[in-house]
C-alpha cells in the first residue's frame, strides 16, 4: 500500500481495507435497489465505512505506524469520499 501504510500490522490494515471496500459495495449494492430512499440507506452506511477508514487512520496515527503526512493524506481522500457522498445524498432527498 502507498503513504506509508505498509509500515501498520497486517490486521489494521485488513481493516482499513476491509472498510475502504466496504464504501464501494454498499454504494453499489444501493444503486441497485427500488427506491431512493434505499438507496439512501446504503448511501449511510457508505457514510460510516467512510468514518470506521478515518478512525482507523487515527489509531495507526497513534501508534506511530504513521506519520502525519500519510495520515493527512489518507484522512483527507477517506473525507473527500465522505463528501461525494453526503452530497449525492443531499440531491436524492431535494
Amino acid at each position: 500500500m502507498e503513504y506509508g501504510i505498509s509500515l501498520v500490522p497486517q490486521g489494521r490494515r485488513d481493516q482499513i481495507q476491509r472498510a475502504s471496500v466496504s464504501i464501494m459495495a454498499n454504494v453499489s449494492e444501493g444503486f441497485d435497489s427500488n427506491s431512493d430512499d434505499e438507496f439512501v440507506r446504503f448511501l449511510r452506511y457508505a457514510l460510516r465505512s467512510g468514518t470506521e477508514v478515518q478512525s482507523h487512520l487515527y489509531v495507526a496515527l497513534d501508534q506511530t505506524y504513521i506519520d502525519t503526512d500519510a495520515f493527512d493524506s489518507l484522512y483527507n481522500q477517506a473525507d473527500k469520499v465522505r463528501s461525494i457522498i453526503s452530497g449525492f445524498i443531499r440531491y436524492l432527498r431535494s
